[in-house]
């Protein structure tokens, strides 16, 4: 079997399969950020001024961009030596990632995309693993 890997992704945490002749591996990468910038709940207070007492909505959003783009960074340095990446999760992050390793791989890995809502690890898991299965299968047939 190949080295392959899948994982499911958002801007909170990648929770990374491995599969190889060796055995399976997992690895869980947490980003540190908890949501995209916004006033406290998303609702104005109303004080005179308020613009003047908070960061702008430009500097906390690219604040926001610098830790994602460690935390792909992060995701994709776990993906060395994997020939196929099957990359799911709910949000735009897998497409995010995606792009980062379209920019830098150049064509070296076979990556796969789709829409996965909330997943337990075991199930992320068990689907990697049938997916490469089915695919292993499809491709010796």
């Amino acid at each position: 079997m190949k080295q392959v890997a899948g994982l499911w992704i958002d801007h909170r945490k990648a929770f990374v399969v491995m599969l190889s002749d060796n055995g399976d591996e997992t690895l869980q990468i947490l980003s540190g950020v908890d949501r995209q910038p916004s006033r406290k709940d998303g609702v104005r207070s109303g004080e005179k001024f308020e613009s003047l007492q908070t960061v702008a909505d430009d500097s906390r959003q690219r604040n926001f961009s610098g830790h994602l783009e460690v935390f792909y960074k992060l995701v994709h340095e776990s993906l060395n030596g994997m020939e196929s990446v099957l990359i799911m999760g709910p949000g735009e992050a897998k497409g995010e990632l995606r792009k980062l390793m379209d920019k830098t791989d150049r064509n070296r890995r076979l990556a796969i995309l789709e829409t996965d809502d909330k997943m337990t690890n075991p199930q992320i898991v068990a689907k990697v693993r049938s997916h490469f299965l089915e695919r292993s299968t499809r491709l010796s047939d």
